[in-house]
């Protein structure tokens, strides 16, 4: 085995934490190699955003994140805010806009954002090694003897050659999108160290249908519209899409980060419209106004027929037929109609996994274990998610900021 290449910091993972932390670092002096198993670096950045990479929001806050200590993200966030990214973003020229709630994105592709932090590494000296897989990892602080240098507490072996580093950090991200490469090593990494972790899920997920439902997801695939959602005492509003395989849309990834498996959600398909009343006035006015049509005024033609026959083939068509108490659960069910999903599309089509090491085991000033000098974990591998919207990658680049600090 050839000798042990020497630097001060080593970083697993060359996604959005890993670069930034590694830019960071590099240009605090430090001597940093950033490792990755994949062919190419940032893989989840190019593909985010349908390609154009919603890489911050104006409106982050710490209530945005879900974690087990809702605190512990706050630190991070407030020392590097997404002020400071967009500066950075604007120091590289690069053109962006504001879609909507404050979600910032690339005019042009999600690989100026990668370039950016690529940039940023080169000129800071850094180094990035791809296709390189992490055979095992050693803590030699303690190890006795003189055969390695005073400053190395953690040894990488790989297939190739071995390194040695004082400052180790894992930002190899979680479980989602497992066909980008990802992977659980992070969490093997915590286990390794005797760090707590959180059971972890899919989070900014689809839901899947398998009941009478799924025909009717299937006819209106593609078909979408404005609704409020509610689970578990968390509401959203915005998109909700139908699929081939259950419901997906901005405003359903939301929620899915707050449901678990047998919960059911309300949803309200016409949130601006007080059906109960409606009906009643419309009724005086317009008595032979088949259901149908009544709600094609807000949905389509097409989502009107199919939800109007598979919620309420039992009852009159017409709204002249109709008495009081049919009409107010004609309102139930679409100003509140209950829905339990059979479950979700899981990490395959996942944005982010929930749960992950426990961050009452890391410094939330440093990002360093509180059992285990040197050992440094950022971006999605701790349990801190963000909501849709840009949030997640404000995480990354806080938290790899933090870290680089002290390293």
């Amino acid at each position: 085995m050839v000798n042990a290449v020497q630097y001060d910091v080593i970083i697993l993972g060359a996604g959005a934490a890993g670069l930034m932390c590694a830019a960071i670092a590099g240009q605090r002096g430090r001597s940093v190699l950033v490792l990755d198993h994949a062919n190419k670096a940032g893989k989840k950045i190019l593909m985010s955003g349908g390609g154009r990479c919603n890489f911050t929001n104006y409106y982050v806050e710490p209530d945005r994140y879900l974690c087990h200590n809702q605190h512990f993200c706050k630190s991070a966030l407030s020392r590097y805010t997404q002020w400071d990214f967009i500066a950075l973003v604007d120091k590289h020229g690069i053109p962006y806009h504001e879609k909507q709630l404050g979600e910032l994105f690339c005019d042009n592709k999600s690989s100026d954002i990668l370039e950016m932090l690529l940039a940023e590494c080169e000129q800071a000296g850094v180094k990035v090694q791809l296709n390189t897989t992490i055979n095992a990892i050693k803590d030699v602080s303690k190890q006795e003897g003189d055969e390695l240098p005073v400053d190395s507490n953690y040894q990488l072996i790989t297939e190739k050659q071995q390194f040695e580093c004082e400052s180790l950090v894992i930002a190899t991200g979680g479980l989602s999108i497992p066909t980008l490469g990802a992977t659980g090593f992070g969490y093997q990494v915590a286990e390794q160290f005797q760090l707590k972790t959180y059971k972890t899920r899919a989070g900014l997920v689809p839901f899947t249908i398998t009941n009478q439902l799924k025909a009717v997801c299937t006819e209106l695939s593609g078909s979408s519209c404005e609704v409020t959602l509610e689970c578990n005492e968390k509401s959203f509003r915005g998109n909700m899409l139908f699929t081939h395989r259950g419901l997906s849309g901005p405003a359903i990834l939301q929620i899915s980060s707050y449901w678990q498996a047998g919960d059911s959600l309300t949803i309200n398909l016409l949130p601006d419209i007080e059906l109960a009343q409606v009906l009643r006035e419309t009724q005086h006015e317009r008595p032979k106004l088949s259901l149908k049509k009544f709600i094609a005024q807000w949905l389509t033609q097409k989502m009107s027929e199919q939800l109007v026959e598979h919620f309420l083939a039992e009852m009159p068509q017409t709204l002249a037929e109709l008495n009081a108490e049919q009409m107010d659960i004609i309102a139930a069910q679409f100003n509140a109609w209950q829905l339990s999903p059979s479950g979700t599309e899981g990490y395959r089509t996942a944005e982010v996994t929930l749960g992950g090491i426990d961050t009452d085991e890391v410094s939330s000033k440093t990002m360093m274990a509180k059992n285990q000098p040197g050992l440094y974990f950022i971006g999605e591998v701790l349990d801190v998610t963000g909501h849709l919207g840009g949030f997640n990658f404000q995480w990354a680049w806080a938290s790899g900021w933090a870290a680089a600090q002290y390293v």
